[in-house]
Protein backbone atom coordinates (compact mmCIF):
# COMPACT_ATOMS: atom_id res chain seq x y z
CA UNK A 1 0.00 0.00 0.00
CA UNK A 2 3.00 2.34 1.11
CA UNK A 3 4.51 1.39 -2.01
CA UNK A 4 1.57 2.76 -4.19
CA UNK A 5 1.03 6.12 -2.11
CA UNK A 6 4.45 6.70 -2.96
CA UNK A 7 3.86 5.81 -6.47
CA UNK A 8 1.17 8.08 -6.66
CA UNK A 9 2.57 11.09 -4.82
CA UNK A 10 5.92 10.87 -7.33
CA UNK A 11 3.84 10.96 -10.44
CA UNK A 12 2.15 14.15 -8.87
CA UNK A 13 4.76 15.83 -8.75
CA UNK A 14 6.29 15.16 -11.89
CA UNK A 15 3.48 16.85 -13.18
CA UNK A 16 3.79 19.70 -11.44
CA UNK A 17 7.43 20.07 -12.06
CA UNK A 18 6.23 20.15 -15.70
CA UNK A 19 4.61 22.71 -15.06
CA UNK A 20 6.66 25.06 -13.57
CA UNK A 21 9.85 24.46 -16.09
CA UNK A 22 10.11 28.29 -16.76
CA UNK A 23 12.60 31.12 -15.86
CA UNK A 24 14.99 30.74 -12.46
CA UNK A 25 14.32 34.07 -11.27
CA UNK A 26 14.84 33.06 -7.45
CA UNK A 27 18.08 33.99 -5.93
CA UNK A 28 19.40 30.70 -4.99
CA UNK A 29 19.03 27.65 -7.57
CA UNK A 30 18.40 24.23 -6.23
CA UNK A 31 20.32 21.34 -7.31
CA UNK A 32 19.39 17.57 -6.17
CA UNK A 33 21.14 14.42 -5.12
CA UNK A 34 20.88 11.10 -4.20
CA UNK A 35 23.88 9.50 -2.53
CA UNK A 36 25.00 7.40 -0.25
CA UNK A 37 25.80 9.03 3.46
CA UNK A 38 26.07 6.26 5.07
CA UNK A 39 26.94 2.19 4.83
CA UNK A 40 29.42 0.02 2.59
CA UNK A 41 29.34 3.17 0.17
CA UNK A 42 29.42 6.21 2.74
CA UNK A 43 32.96 6.98 1.83
CA UNK A 44 32.69 7.71 -1.65
CA UNK A 45 29.22 9.67 -1.62
CA UNK A 46 30.95 11.53 1.13
CA UNK A 47 33.96 12.83 -1.30
CA UNK A 48 31.26 13.35 -4.19
CA UNK A 49 29.77 15.72 -2.12
CA UNK A 50 32.79 17.85 -0.64
CA UNK A 51 34.14 17.90 -4.00
CA UNK A 52 30.97 19.43 -5.75
CA UNK A 53 30.41 21.57 -2.29
CA UNK A 54 34.33 23.06 -2.29
CA UNK A 55 33.17 24.91 -5.75
CA UNK A 56 29.92 25.95 -5.29
CA UNK A 57 31.16 27.03 -2.21
CA UNK A 58 33.46 29.17 -3.77
CA UNK A 59 31.56 30.31 -6.66
CA UNK A 60 28.94 31.51 -3.83
CA UNK A 61 31.22 33.65 -2.28
CA UNK A 62 33.30 35.15 -5.16
CA UNK A 63 29.83 35.91 -6.81
CA UNK A 64 30.44 33.89 -9.99
CA UNK A 65 26.90 33.65 -10.97
CA UNK A 66 24.78 36.18 -12.32
CA UNK A 67 22.54 38.60 -10.46
CA UNK A 68 23.98 37.30 -7.19
CA UNK A 69 22.97 34.14 -7.29
CA UNK A 70 23.49 31.36 -4.92
CA UNK A 71 23.63 27.37 -5.71
CA UNK A 72 22.25 25.04 -3.08
CA UNK A 73 23.11 20.98 -2.97
CA UNK A 74 19.96 19.34 -1.43
CA UNK A 75 21.15 15.64 -0.58
CA UNK A 76 19.65 12.28 0.55
CA UNK A 77 21.30 9.61 1.94
CA UNK A 78 19.93 6.65 -0.10
CA UNK A 79 22.88 3.56 1.11
CA UNK A 80 23.28 3.03 -2.57
CA UNK A 81 20.59 1.19 -2.45
CA UNK A 82 17.86 1.67 -5.53
CA UNK A 83 14.66 1.75 -3.32
CA UNK A 84 16.01 5.04 -1.60
CA UNK A 85 17.23 6.24 -4.24
CA UNK A 86 13.16 6.49 -5.57
CA UNK A 87 12.42 7.80 -1.73
CA UNK A 88 15.00 10.46 -2.21
CA UNK A 89 13.79 11.23 -5.40
CA UNK A 90 10.42 12.21 -3.78
CA UNK A 91 11.12 14.36 -0.85
CA UNK A 92 13.67 16.22 -3.75
CA UNK A 93 10.74 17.21 -6.01
CA UNK A 94 8.08 17.47 -3.33
CA UNK A 95 10.16 20.01 -1.26
CA UNK A 96 11.83 22.15 -3.38
CA UNK A 97 11.57 23.78 -6.89
CA UNK A 98 15.10 21.80 -8.14
CA UNK A 99 16.77 23.49 -11.22
CA UNK A 100 18.79 20.06 -12.05
CA UNK A 101 19.51 16.86 -10.60
CA UNK A 102 23.37 16.59 -9.94
CA UNK A 103 26.16 13.71 -9.12
CA UNK A 104 24.09 11.08 -8.42
CA UNK A 105 26.42 7.78 -7.41
CA UNK A 106 25.55 4.72 -8.89
CA UNK A 107 24.13 2.72 -12.02
CA UNK A 108 21.55 0.73 -10.05
CA UNK A 109 20.54 3.69 -8.13
CA UNK A 110 20.21 5.38 -11.51
CA UNK A 111 18.61 2.97 -13.52
CA UNK A 112 15.89 2.53 -10.66
CA UNK A 113 14.46 5.80 -10.89
CA UNK A 114 15.11 6.11 -14.82
CA UNK A 115 11.63 6.33 -15.72
CA UNK A 116 10.74 9.04 -13.50
CA UNK A 117 13.66 10.81 -14.56
CA UNK A 118 12.89 10.71 -18.22
CA UNK A 119 9.78 12.08 -16.98
CA UNK A 120 10.84 14.96 -15.07
CA UNK A 121 12.40 16.81 -17.87
CA UNK A 122 14.78 18.41 -15.49
CA UNK A 123 18.66 18.43 -16.61
CA UNK A 124 20.15 15.40 -14.96
CA UNK A 125 23.81 16.47 -14.72
CA UNK A 126 27.08 14.19 -14.12
CA UNK A 127 25.95 11.03 -12.65
CA UNK A 128 28.40 9.09 -11.19
CA UNK A 129 27.98 6.43 -13.35
CA UNK A 130 29.66 5.25 -17.08
CA UNK A 131 26.73 3.00 -17.72
CA UNK A 132 26.01 2.49 -21.44
CA UNK A 133 22.09 3.09 -21.02
CA UNK A 134 22.88 6.60 -20.03
CA UNK A 135 24.80 7.38 -23.72
CA UNK A 136 20.81 6.93 -25.37
CA UNK A 137 20.79 10.65 -27.53
CA UNK A 138 16.74 9.92 -26.58
CA UNK A 139 17.42 11.15 -23.02
CA UNK A 140 17.90 15.12 -23.75
CA UNK A 141 17.94 16.19 -20.58
CA UNK A 142 20.87 13.93 -19.45
CA UNK A 143 24.38 15.62 -19.59
CA UNK A 144 27.10 12.90 -18.32
CA UNK A 145 30.29 14.15 -17.55
CA UNK A 146 32.88 11.14 -17.24
CA UNK A 147 33.98 8.74 -19.61
CA UNK A 148 32.15 5.59 -20.04
CA UNK A 149 32.88 1.84 -18.65
CA UNK A 150 33.43 0.78 -21.69
CA UNK A 151 35.91 3.20 -22.76
CA UNK A 152 38.07 2.28 -19.42
CA UNK A 153 37.79 -1.56 -19.71
CA UNK A 154 38.55 -0.92 -23.43
CA UNK A 155 42.04 0.38 -22.26
CA UNK A 156 42.60 -1.37 -19.89
CA UNK A 157 42.49 -4.89 -21.76
CA UNK A 158 44.38 -3.23 -24.62
CA UNK A 159 47.26 -2.25 -22.32
CA UNK A 160 47.44 -5.99 -20.38
CA UNK A 161 47.13 -7.73 -24.32
CA UNK A 162 48.97 -5.47 -26.16
CA UNK A 163 52.10 -4.40 -23.55
CA UNK A 164 51.79 -7.42 -21.24
CA UNK A 165 50.82 -9.92 -23.66
CA UNK A 166 47.64 -11.17 -21.54
CA UNK A 167 45.16 -13.20 -22.95
CA UNK A 168 43.58 -14.87 -19.86
CA UNK A 169 41.33 -12.41 -18.22
CA UNK A 170 38.70 -12.89 -15.52
CA UNK A 171 36.11 -10.56 -14.07
CA UNK A 172 34.99 -9.79 -10.30
CA UNK A 173 31.61 -8.30 -10.55
CA UNK A 174 28.48 -6.85 -8.16
CA UNK A 175 25.48 -8.63 -9.27
CA UNK A 176 22.87 -5.64 -10.02
CA UNK A 177 23.05 -3.29 -13.14
CA UNK A 178 26.30 -1.25 -12.75
CA UNK A 179 28.10 -5.59 -12.47
CA UNK A 180 26.62 -6.40 -15.06
CA UNK A 181 27.79 -3.23 -17.55
CA UNK A 182 30.89 -3.82 -16.89
CA UNK A 183 30.44 -7.64 -17.61
CA UNK A 184 29.24 -6.95 -21.07
CA UNK A 185 32.00 -4.27 -22.12
CA UNK A 186 34.30 -6.51 -20.82
CA UNK A 187 32.93 -8.97 -23.37
CA UNK A 188 33.16 -6.96 -26.31
CA UNK A 189 36.45 -5.71 -25.45
CA UNK A 190 37.89 -9.11 -25.45
CA UNK A 191 35.85 -9.94 -28.64
CA UNK A 192 38.10 -6.94 -30.98
CA UNK A 193 41.02 -9.32 -29.51
CA UNK A 194 39.66 -12.94 -30.34
CA UNK A 195 39.45 -13.66 -26.43
CA UNK A 196 36.68 -14.77 -24.33
CA UNK A 197 36.18 -14.48 -20.53
CA UNK A 198 37.75 -17.22 -18.24
CA UNK A 199 36.53 -17.01 -15.05
CA UNK A 200 33.98 -15.19 -13.64
CA UNK A 201 32.70 -14.57 -9.94
CA UNK A 202 30.08 -12.33 -8.52
CA UNK A 203 28.74 -11.02 -5.22
CA UNK A 204 25.81 -9.28 -3.52
CA UNK A 205 25.64 -5.42 -3.47
CA UNK A 206 26.56 -3.79 -0.38
CA UNK A 207 28.25 -7.22 1.00
CA UNK A 208 31.79 -8.32 1.37
CA UNK A 209 30.38 -11.61 0.34
CA UNK A 210 33.60 -12.89 -1.99
CA UNK A 211 34.22 -16.70 -1.02
CA UNK A 212 31.94 -17.50 -3.57
CA UNK A 213 33.30 -15.35 -6.51
CA UNK A 214 36.56 -15.90 -5.41
CA UNK A 215 36.69 -20.23 -5.73
CA UNK A 216 35.36 -19.66 -8.82
CA UNK A 217 37.64 -17.61 -10.17
CA UNK A 218 40.56 -19.26 -8.96
CA UNK A 219 39.78 -22.10 -10.59
CA UNK A 220 40.34 -20.81 -13.88
CA UNK A 221 44.21 -19.66 -13.20
CA UNK A 222 43.34 -15.86 -14.89
CA UNK A 223 46.54 -13.91 -15.81
CA UNK A 224 44.48 -10.47 -14.71
CA UNK A 225 41.11 -9.83 -13.34
CA UNK A 226 38.89 -7.14 -14.05
CA UNK A 227 36.87 -5.41 -10.70
CA UNK A 228 33.63 -4.04 -11.09
CA UNK A 229 33.06 -3.94 -8.08
CA UNK A 230 32.37 -1.53 -4.89
CA UNK A 231 36.05 -0.02 -3.20
CA UNK A 232 35.48 -2.72 0.07
CA UNK A 233 34.39 -5.71 -1.71
CA UNK A 234 37.24 -5.15 -4.19
CA UNK A 235 39.68 -4.67 -1.50
CA UNK A 236 38.56 -7.46 0.04
CA UNK A 237 39.30 -9.63 -2.71
CA UNK A 238 42.80 -8.51 -3.19
CA UNK A 239 43.57 -8.83 0.05
CA UNK A 240 42.53 -12.58 0.33
CA UNK A 241 43.80 -13.33 -3.34
CA UNK A 242 47.29 -12.02 -2.11
CA UNK A 243 47.17 -14.73 1.00
CA UNK A 244 46.98 -17.35 -1.71
CA UNK A 245 50.26 -18.29 -3.72
CA UNK A 246 48.28 -19.18 -6.91
CA UNK A 247 47.06 -15.39 -7.36
CA UNK A 248 50.64 -14.37 -7.06
CA UNK A 249 51.49 -13.16 -10.82
CA UNK A 250 47.81 -11.82 -11.29
CA UNK A 251 47.34 -8.29 -12.50
CA UNK A 252 43.91 -6.76 -10.42
CA UNK A 253 42.16 -4.16 -12.33
CA UNK A 254 39.82 -1.62 -10.62
CA UNK A 255 37.71 0.79 -12.86
CA UNK A 256 37.32 4.18 -11.25
CA UNK A 257 34.04 3.59 -9.81
CA UNK A 258 36.30 1.51 -7.48
CA UNK A 259 37.69 4.58 -5.35
CA UNK A 260 41.60 4.04 -5.67
CA UNK A 261 42.12 5.95 -3.14
CA UNK A 262 39.79 4.32 -0.84
CA UNK A 263 41.37 0.71 -1.90
CA UNK A 264 45.00 1.93 -1.30
CA UNK A 265 44.34 2.95 2.38
CA UNK A 266 42.59 -0.19 3.10
CA UNK A 267 45.24 -2.42 1.43
CA UNK A 268 48.35 -0.69 3.51
CA UNK A 269 51.71 -1.84 2.44
CA UNK A 270 51.18 -4.61 -0.63
CA UNK A 271 50.10 -2.83 -3.52
CA UNK A 272 51.65 -4.09 -6.19
CA UNK A 273 50.38 -5.98 -9.44
CA UNK A 274 47.20 -3.63 -9.05
CA UNK A 275 46.18 -1.29 -11.95
CA UNK A 276 43.25 1.48 -11.45
CA UNK A 277 41.82 2.80 -14.20
CA UNK A 278 40.56 6.87 -13.72
CA UNK A 279 38.45 9.47 -16.19
CA UNK A 280 40.35 12.36 -14.51
CA UNK A 281 44.15 12.43 -14.25
CA UNK A 282 46.04 12.85 -10.79
CA UNK A 283 44.60 15.21 -8.31
CA UNK A 284 48.13 15.72 -7.22
CA UNK A 285 49.29 17.53 -10.56
CA UNK A 286 49.49 21.27 -9.66
CA UNK A 287 51.02 21.17 -13.53
CA UNK A 288 47.70 20.96 -14.40
CA UNK A 289 46.29 24.43 -13.55
CA UNK A 290 42.50 23.02 -12.77
CA UNK A 291 43.81 20.52 -10.56
CA UNK A 292 45.87 23.56 -8.96
CA UNK A 293 42.60 25.36 -8.35
CA UNK A 294 41.09 22.14 -6.91
CA UNK A 295 43.88 21.70 -4.29
CA UNK A 296 43.45 24.97 -3.32
CA UNK A 297 39.69 25.57 -2.97
CA UNK A 298 39.45 21.95 -0.71
CA UNK A 299 41.99 23.73 1.03
CA UNK A 300 40.15 26.58 1.87
CA UNK A 301 36.51 25.44 1.95
CA UNK A 302 37.24 21.43 3.15
CA UNK A 303 40.88 21.90 5.20
CA UNK A 304 40.63 18.31 6.78
CA UNK A 305 39.73 16.14 3.76
CA UNK A 306 42.06 13.88 2.05
CA UNK A 307 42.18 14.83 -1.54
CA UNK A 308 41.49 12.28 -4.28
CA UNK A 309 40.28 11.21 -7.65
CA UNK A 310 36.47 11.42 -6.59
CA UNK A 311 36.20 14.65 -4.97
CA UNK A 312 38.38 16.08 -8.07
CA UNK A 313 36.02 14.67 -10.62
CA UNK A 314 32.99 16.16 -8.73
CA UNK A 315 34.82 19.30 -8.54
CA UNK A 316 35.40 19.35 -12.07
CA UNK A 317 31.97 18.37 -12.80
CA UNK A 318 30.51 21.33 -10.70
CA UNK A 319 33.02 24.09 -11.81
CA UNK A 320 31.42 23.11 -15.65
CA UNK A 321 28.05 23.89 -13.70
CA UNK A 322 28.57 26.81 -13.18
CA UNK A 323 30.19 27.65 -16.01
CA UNK A 324 27.55 27.06 -18.24
CA UNK A 325 24.94 29.05 -15.73
CA UNK A 326 27.23 31.87 -15.76
CA UNK A 327 26.87 31.71 -19.94
CA UNK A 328 23.54 32.18 -20.16
CA UNK A 329 22.22 35.45 -21.77
CA UNK A 330 19.07 37.20 -19.91
CA UNK A 331 16.54 34.93 -17.99
CA UNK A 332 17.85 31.36 -16.30
CA UNK A 333 16.18 28.46 -17.80
CA UNK A 334 16.90 24.56 -17.71
CA UNK A 335 16.83 24.72 -21.61
CA UNK A 336 19.28 27.44 -21.75
CA UNK A 337 21.68 25.56 -19.62
CA UNK A 338 21.28 22.37 -21.14
CA UNK A 339 22.16 24.30 -24.53
CA UNK A 340 25.41 25.67 -22.41
CA UNK A 341 26.69 22.65 -21.03
CA UNK A 342 26.80 21.18 -24.13
CA UNK A 343 28.91 23.88 -25.92
CA UNK A 344 30.85 25.32 -23.17
CA UNK A 345 34.49 25.75 -24.64
CA UNK A 346 37.30 23.41 -24.67
CA UNK A 347 39.13 25.23 -22.10
CA UNK A 348 36.56 25.37 -19.69
CA UNK A 349 38.60 23.24 -17.54
CA UNK A 350 42.09 24.73 -17.75
CA UNK A 351 44.63 22.05 -18.56
CA UNK A 352 41.77 19.24 -18.99
CA UNK A 353 40.04 19.05 -22.44
CA UNK A 354 35.87 18.63 -22.66
CA UNK A 355 34.56 17.97 -25.42
CA UNK A 356 30.64 16.98 -25.58
CA UNK A 357 30.05 13.96 -27.78
CA UNK A 358 28.86 10.64 -26.84
CA UNK A 359 26.68 12.59 -24.37
CA UNK A 360 29.36 12.93 -22.38
CA UNK A 361 31.98 16.11 -21.65
CA UNK A 362 34.94 14.20 -20.50
CA UNK A 363 36.89 11.73 -23.64
CA UNK A 364 39.83 10.04 -21.36
CA UNK A 365 40.75 7.21 -19.28
CA UNK A 366 43.95 7.17 -17.61
CA UNK A 367 45.71 3.94 -15.89
CA UNK A 368 47.77 3.67 -12.78
CA UNK A 369 49.75 1.99 -10.66
CA UNK A 370 50.97 2.94 -6.50
CA UNK A 371 54.03 2.51 -5.60
CA UNK A 372 55.81 4.29 -2.87
CA UNK A 373 52.90 6.29 -1.86
CA UNK A 374 51.98 7.85 -4.98
CA UNK A 375 49.85 7.23 -7.72
CA UNK A 376 52.33 6.68 -11.00
CA UNK A 377 50.86 7.12 -14.60
CA UNK A 378 51.08 4.22 -16.71
CA UNK A 379 51.58 6.22 -19.74
CA UNK A 380 49.75 4.09 -22.91
CA UNK A 381 48.01 5.91 -25.91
Amino acid sequence: MIKYILIFILVFFLSYVKLNQNNFNEDTLYLGTSLPKTGIMKAMGHNVYVGANAYFNYANEVGLLPDGKNIKLLWYDDKYEPELTKENLIKLVEQNRLFALFGLVGTPTVKNILPELTKLEIPFIAPFTGASFLRNEKLSTFINFRSSYQEEIDKLVNYLNEKKGIEKFAVFYQNDTFGEEGYVSLIKSLRKKNLSIQGEGMYKRNTLSIRHAFLEIKSHNPEAIIMIGAYEANTHFIKKAKEDPSFKNVIFCNISFGDANEMVNELGEDTSNIIFSQVVPAYYDNTIRIVAEYRNIMKKYFPNEPLGFISLESFLAAKTTVEAIRSIEGNITQKKFLEAIKNLPNDTLQGIEIEYKNKQLLNKVYLYEYENKNFKEIEYD
